[in-house]
């Protein structure tokens, strides 16, 4: 990170430097971009409405979280983020702490994939974008955090909110020599519910998951349901969406996830052993005897499975000698 950024002048330095530095090795990223732009891309695009605080004393990456999080709808200081991302030993926030500091707002944080054009495509959608980058050399490493706010393939240029400077324009090439520097790292920061514009069913539904195992979910909820509309065949966003109304009490919601989850795969035993605790707790033990038989005859080996049928005939047998 950055030691103190405290003038323009002395990033601009930094940036003349590393130019300089790397002004005889290719970056391959950009001058593939500027050779056939990617479908989907515009010519140039920007966030306008980022808000901006500067990053000072260490503190890029409270400053940087707390830019996204604002503008995903999380009003937020770096000061109050500060005890909680700052690590003093460290003199800075690491990538750990930067994703999962969101679910603590109720927000879904989302890993991007280590290309240039997926940063790129969600600035096109409106999605600044948090980077990591390396301003030094590999033996004198300067760890800083940026939140890119928009590009210009024309002009060949990336803006970034970055140390006291927002908006601050650098070449393209600089900036991916930077960033792979330091790893390629990326984020978003999203309201639950909403998609990253290079969303992946895997990684959304990991950073649904993070946030229900937070404690936020009423957030994974609005996740899941957002999965299950984009994703219909999806075994696992159907199990999660089930498993989290099964939380909430909605044990007719959860129901129905866990049929629609059997009828998209008709092999899985996992969702007719749920279905069928679900329906054991309304009482319609036919339909959970029925469920839970179907989840053996898949999968007779299963110890779980055969619990189930035991709880489902023990039950069902208590309630008729009451009656």
């Amino acid at each position: 990170m950055v030691t103190k950024i405290v003038a323009n002048a002395r990033l601009l330095a930094g940036i003349c430097l590393i130019t300089l530095l790397f002004s005889g090795c290719a970056a391959k990223q950009s001058a593939a971009l500027m050779h056939e732009k990617p479908a989907g891309i515009s010519t140039s695009a920007s966030v306008s409405d980022v808000p901006f605080f500067p990053q000072l004393d260490y503190q890029c990456g409270p400053a940087s979280l707390a830019m996204a999080l604002s503008h995903a709808g999380t009003s937020v200081s770096p000061d109050e983020l500060r005890g909680k991302l700052f690590i003093p030993g460290k003199q800075g926030s690491l990538q750990v702490e930067m994703m999962a500091l969101p679910r603590g707002y109720g927000q879904l944080a989302y890993l991007l994939a280590p290309h240039l054009s997926d940063i790129l495509r969600e600035i096109e959608a409106g999605h600044p974008v948090i980077v990591f980058q390396n301003l030094g050399l590999s033996l004198a490493p300067q760890w800083h955090y940026a939140v890119v706010t928009g590009f210009d393939l024309a002009e060949e240029s990336i803006t970034l909110h970055s140390g006291d400077t927002p908006d601050y324009r650098i070449p393209l090439s600089t900036f991916e020599h930077t960033w792979v520097r330091a790893g390629s790292w990326a984020m978003v920061v999203q309201p639950a519910g909403s998609f990253p514009a290079g969303a992946e069913e895997s990684s959304y539904l990991r950073a649904a998951v993070n946030l229900e195992q937070a404690g936020f979910t009423e957030a994974a909820l609005k996740s899941y349901e957002a999965a299950v509309t984009r994703w219909p065949e999806s075994l696992s966003a159907w199990m999660g969406l089930g498993n989290i109304r099964y939380a909430l009490a909605d044990l007719n919601g959860a129901a129905e996830a866990f049929v629609r989850a059997a009828e998209a795969h008709t092999s899985a035993a996992e969702p007719l052993n749920n279905l069928a605790q679900v329906q054991m707790e309304q009482g319609h033990f036919d339909e959970a005897m029925q469920a839970v038989e179907q989840a053996v005859r898949l999968d007779g080996n299963s110890a779980l499975y055969q619990q189930t049928r035991q709880e489902v005939m023990r039950t069902r047998a208590a309630i008729e000698k009451k009656s």
